[in-house]
Order: C-alpha cells, then sequence, then structure tokens
C-alpha cells in the first residue's frame, strides 16, 4: 500500500510484532485479507510489509490508550485482534466499544475478564461483539466444552489443560515468557463445590499421560476458565474446576532455573542508573533467542467433562492435537493460539456469528464451523477417541 494511502483494511492486529500477532498477521494476509500491523518495533514485522501490499504499520503504546484508538479510526476497520499482554485487554475492550467495532482477544487474568463481561450491556447496545480469550487454552478448550456441554443434563466437574512437547530436547520459548512465569508462581484457583481455592502451582505437581504427548509433570494454573466456565455452566450443577499446565522435563527444568535465579522477580533493580525490572529483561533477551535447526514442537489441550445424562453417570472427553505444520515450524505449537483468534476474526468478518456484547467463546461460537477451520490446518479434534472434525 502507498504511503498516505488509507482505502480501510480489513483487519488491524494489536500487538502484530509479538509472537501471536505475526501468526495472526501471517495467516490472514495469506488469506488474502489487508491488515493493518500495529505494535513497536517495527523491525519484526518489515517481510510482511515488503512481501504484501495489502499492508501498513501504525507505532502504538498500551500505556498510551490513545495510540490504540487512533490506530483503530485509521484502520477503517470493524474488527479489532489483540495480541498484546493480556494486561492491556479491558483498555481495548473500552476503546472498541467506545468506537463501535468488534474485538477478540487472547484472553486474560480473571479480575480483567470479569471487567471485560461488564461491558456486555454497553457492546449489546453498540450491536458489537467483543470476545475474550480466543486462542488454545483459553479458545479451543473452551469450544470443546460448549460442544461436549449438550450432551449433558448436568455437569458436575471439569478438567482442561494443555501438554506439549518437542523433537529437541532444548528451550525455547513455549509463549510469553511473562506469562508463562506468572503460571509457574502466581496462586493459582481450584474451584471445589462452586467456591474458589488458591495455592501454590509448585505445592500440586502431578505426572498425567496424554495421547499423543506421552507422561509429563503438571501443575494448577491460574487461567480465565475457572471463572468463565463457571459463570457459563453454573446452571448445570458445575462446581469444580480444575486447570492443569502440562511442560516437557527440559522446559520445565529450565523455567524453575530463571525462577530461582531471580528472573521472574518484577521488582524494579538500579543499574547504573537505569531502574529495570528482571522479567521485562528477561522477556526482551529471550527474543534473540533462536530455535535449533529442525525443532519442531506439538500438543494437546484437553476438557475432562463429568456430569450425568438421563441420570445416568457420563464422562466426555474432549482432545485438541496440534501436530508440526510444514511451514509453520518456527512459531512452534504457538499455532494453535494465533490460528484461533485469526479463525474467529474471519468468522466475525463472515457474519458467522450472531451473538452480540461481550462474552467468552463458550457462547456464540458455533463449535462444527470453527472445528472445520481447525482441520483445514490439519488440527484435529476428538470426542472420547473419536475424530469429529
Amino acid at each position: 500500500m502507498k504511503k498516505g494511502e488509507n482505502v480501510g483494511f480489513d483487519f488491524v492486529v494489536l500487538g502484530a510484532t509479538g509472537m501471536q500477532g505475526r501468526i495472526v498477521v501471517r495467516d490472514l494476509l495469506e488469506g488474502g485479507y489487508s491488515v493493518l500491523l500495529c505494535g513497536r518495533d517495527k523491525s519484526r514485522i518489515l517481510h510482511f510489509l515488503k512481501h504484501y501490499k495489502k499492508t501498513a504499520f501504525k507505532h502504538i503504546e498500551a500505556t498510551r490508550i490513545s495510540t490504540i484508538s487512533r490506530a483503530v479510526k485509521f484502520s477503517k476497520s470493524n474488527v479489532v485482534v489483540n495480541c498484546m499482554e493480556g494486561n492491556w485487554n479491558y483498555e481495548v475492550f473500552k476503546v472498541c466499544a467506545r468506537l463501535g467495532v468488534n474485538c477478540v482477544d487472547l484472553g486474560s487474568e480473571i479480575s480483567i475478564t470479569k471487567k471485560q463481561f461488564s461491558l456486555n450491556g454497553i457492546m449489546k447496545k453498540k450491536n458489537i461483539m467483543c470476545i475474550t480469550g480466543i486462542g488454545s487454552v483459553p479458545g479451543i478448550g473452551n469450544i470443546m466444552l460448549r460442544h461436549a456441554s449438550e450432551k449433558f443434563d448436568f455437569i458436575q466437574e471439569i478438567d482442561v489443560g494443555f501438554a506439549w512437547d518437542s523433537n529437541i530436547k532444548e528451550f525455547v520459548v513455549p509463549f510469553s515468557i511473562e506469562s508463562v512465569i506468572e503460571e509457574f508462581t502466581d496462586s493459582a484457583p481450584i474451584v471445589e463445590n462452586g467456591h474458589f481455592k488458591y495455592d501454590k502451582p509448585m505445592n500440586n505437581v502431578i505426572t498425567r499421560y496424554h495421547h499423543f504427548i506421552g507422561r509429563e509433570q503438571e501443575m494448577f494454573v491460574k487461567h480465565p476458565e475457572h471463572y468463565t466456565f463457571l459463570h457459563y455452566f453454573r446452571n448445570k450443577g458445575l462446581k469444580n474446576i480444575k486447570f492443569y499446565a502440562g511442560f516437557p522435563e527440559h522446559s520445565f527444568k529450565m523455567i524453575m532455573s530463571l525462577i530461582k535465579l531471580g528472573f521472574a522477580s518484577k521488582k524494579e533493580l538500579n543499574y547504573f542508573g537505569t531502574k529495570i525490572k528482571p522479567v521485562n529483561f528477561l522477556t526482551q533477551l529471550l527474543k534473540q533467542l533462536e530455535m535449533p535447526d529442525g525443532y519442531k514442537e506439538k500438543e494437546n489441550l484437553w476438557v475432562l467433562i463429568s456430569g450425568k445424562k438421563r441420570a445416568k453417570k457420563k464422562t466426555v472427553l474432549m482432545e485438541c492435537f496440534v501436530p508440526p505444520l510444514k511451514g509453520w515450524e518456527s512459531s512452534g505449537c504457538n499455532i494453535d493460539t494465533g490460528f484461533p483468534a485469526s479463525i474467529l476474526a474471519q468468522m466475525i468478518k463472515k457474519g458467522s456469528i450472531t451473538e452480540r456484547g461481550s462474552f467468552s467463546p463458550e457462547i456464540g461460537v458455533p463449535p462444527s464451523t470453527f472445528f472445520s477451520e481447525l482441520r483445514k490446518k490439519n488440527i484435529r479434534v476428538f470426542e472420547n477417541g473419536r475424530m469429529i472434525n
């Protein structure tokens, strides 16, 4: 697109220069859409700007919401894909509500999700949809739950989580390192008998087997599903929810070492007159880490639902298998976070979603349509071992 020219874009991607943002941008551009790329580090997406005509770049700062608002207005798009850190999801939802445009994001912690849901009435009045938590988990997992929930009269318990592994046992940043560290260090919620309890992840490490992955260590972590699952399925009797994060041994040990060395700290240090948070330094440092040649990842997302149908006990195990995808190896299994955001944004653009308001993917998203799009990318969904897409 020529300098100064703006005929409008199909999508605007916030955080387009980050790991997930680049996946979303590439998928949309390869689908023939025009995309306004918004972020801080333009050097990381120059190849998109060079090789695709239907692009442009706008510098934004999450701490300056006005820059985000101006970028969305400039795009003339009615669909925002927010791939920034989850701390800013509520602010972005407010911008979209004010401008009357649709939005999807990758999810955030429970307190922010609650604030996003509080905008539901405003967004209904604006006739827009803002969907939070559309990645792997949250995202694919929520839609798998929606599919399975229709087979129950009563749901008592849900276990949900992810497990992943790689062919080369070397440390590669699995996803946002700040999010990973939070999963290892922040107190994790557990819903028991409809009430929230909290405990440290390291107090609840177990070993579990998953088809396609094998046995590996898992732990409780904080995730918005504890809140959104209960929000939408409490009326079906849901009382117990646990979320498990599984990491291969080599990755688990490296993350624990970084934490023990102090890189997880958010306390500012004085480095020769410059204040810096160790976790922020680590984030920038690991951006320089390259994947080993031939490195490939695979992942298993899963939701185990227990309840009753016609007064008889019933259990459904939903699984999503994410193998290495040719041409996307450098993205690892992060494709199962970026792809769903791209798919849902396209579904909004095509009018496939009729729900309005502020919500998460347990409602509004047609599972069959969504699963069909996943299958086109060789991402398979199983119900009790039987592939359904």
